[in-house]
């Protein structure tokens, strides 16, 4: 959720602060795990899975904090970090994958918002049918207009959306804690008829980049960081807001699993939150989840356009992105950032019609986006503290932040491991026409294009790219 910013100074409480970092983690996500983990795994395998992606996480969440103490004149940290501590280029790349994140997260709520209406008005379908693209399209150029009109009747409405989406998913965690079967999680523990830890390792690396997807957002803060009322407040709101969010996510995953046998979980449509529900106490809970989400997802989608929009017109404004990216308008919203990135979210919509399982696809692409921004902020984390570059000497923080970095730094690129090869091919595709707005900039400031090993890291991804495209014309990979 973004948070509106105060009238007088224009800044952000700490616990406004706390409120923008689980706005944003909490949106369409939550609601698919049960099926989305049913689909994947058992109860082990989840129990695995948020083990691994809360310690790596909550890892980064520490290299946050410390990075806002350590750097409190980097504002947009996910992108600066990257920037101050690898080059224009890193920095430039790990701005873009954000954004083209962002993008693809909204794309999951239109999805998302039209599959759940789908539930009560077949022409919606999954979410994906010409009439819910059509209608997606619509509500992503009306909340447009709305931006444009300034930043805080879209943020009221976001704070609102905050309520709407935390009631539903309380209500449900009693509700499953009343309706828990021992007998059948124990059933759905193993994901197999006979217990095979093997098979439970593959489980659980295919439900890796899921649990990336719902930990997005955890730099909301860092984002918005030029607006703290209080650079402490960043870190405090990062980790706060996370292990908020990580207790959800695990009583939801968990408690499912004790509710439906697991072919039921993975058979439910979008929302399977709602379907669980209406398992437990009829009909009139699927309609209380679904509506309760159209808003909540409403609020998330509004977050995502900000987050968006804000990262862009940061990168712009310290010269990174063309200038044009930051432009505002008489009511102070950055419109150039704006349409920019709703003219890629109706793209996005559009490729979806042709995908199949686009929802999952738009989850694990948005992943694997915003991996490798995780990656670099952890692996600049490591850098000051392996090179003690703002720690006093001998200070015992500096330990302490380097052991943090370590682990969220392989934690970053555990992930983009299992992701596997085609999801950084698809990125690739993604990232290398995102290098004209680097060229633009470059130009602009009369610049010369390419340093030498910035020129060989495009090479590199100019032919991961190319290598993506033949994947998808041969069928070696599908979307």
């Amino acid at each position: 959720m973004a948070a509106s910013a105060n009238e007088a100074g224009q800044t952000l409480s700490r616990n406004a602060l706390i409120a923008l970092v689980i706005g944003s983690m909490v949106g369409s996500g939550i609601f698919a795990l049960p099926a989305q983990f049913g689909r994947s795994t058992g109860a082990l395998g989840a129990v695995i899975a948020w083990s691994i992606a809360g310690t790596g996480m909550l890892a980064l969440a520490f290299v946050f904090q410390s990075l806002s103490q350590r750097k409190p004149g980097l504002d947009a940290g996910i992108y600066a970090y990257a920037k101050a501590g690898f080059g224009d280029y890193i920095g430039f790349a790990s701005a873009v994958g954000y954004w083209i994140g962002c993008c693809l997260a909204d794309v999951a709520c239109l999805i998302l918002i039209k599959a759940t209406l789908g539930q009560f008005f077949p022409v919606f379908g999954d979410g994906t049918t010409p009439i819910a693209i059509a209608a997606a399209s619509v509500l992503l150029w009306s909340v447009h207009l709305l931006v444009l009109r300034g930043i805080k009747g879209a943020a009221a409405l976001n704070s609102a959306a905050t309520f709407a989406k935390i009631i539903p998913i309380l209500l449900f965690i009693v509700v499953a804690v009343v309706a828990f079967d021992g007998g059948l999680f124990a059933r759905n523990f193993w994901g197999t008829a006979q217990p095979d830890f093997r098979d439970v390792v593959n489980q659980v690396r295919s439900t890796m980049l899921l649990t990336v997807f719902v930990f997005v957002g955890i730099e909301g803060a860092s984002v918005y960081s030029r607006y703290a009322s209080n650079r402490a407040d960043i870190g405090i709101a990062t980790v706060t807001g996370f292990l908020t969010v990580l207790c959800l996510l695990v009583l939801v995953t968990l408690l499912s699993y004790g509710v439906l046998p697991r072919p039921e979980l993975a058979g439910l449509p979008t929302p399977s939150m709602a379907g669980v529900m209406e398992s437990m106490v009829g009909r009139w809970g699927s309609v209380f989840i679904s509506m309760a989400l159209l808003i909540a997802i409403l609020g998330n989608y509004l977050s995502w356009s900000l987050l968006a929009a804000e990262i862009l017109h940061s990168a712009a404004i310290q010269r990174t992105m063309p200038t044009f990216l930051g432009s505002e308008n008489a009511h102070k919203a950055p419109v150039g950032a704006l349409w920019l990135t709703n003219s890629v979210i109706q793209a996005f919509l559009i490729v979806s019609w042709f995908a199949e399982y686009a929802f999952t696809l738009a989850l694990k692409m948005t992943s694997a986006m915003t991996l490798i921004p995780y990656f670099l902020v952890a692996a600049y984390g490591l850098k000051l503290a392996s090179s003690g570059e703002g720690y006093a000497a001998g200070e015992r923080a500096r330990t302490v932040d380097g052991i943090g970095a370590t682990i969220a730094t392989l934690y970053a690129a555990g992930m983009i491991y299992a992701g596997g090869p085609k999801f950084l091919l698809l990125s690739a595709i993604l990232y290398a026409p995102g290098t004209l707005l680097f060229l633009i900039a470059r130009r602009e400031r009369k610049e010369r294009l390419f340093k030498p090993v910035e020129s060989v890291l495009f090479g590199a991804l100019a032919i991961a790219a190319g290598a993506g495209i033949y994947g998808l014309a041969v069928g070696a990979i599908s979307i």
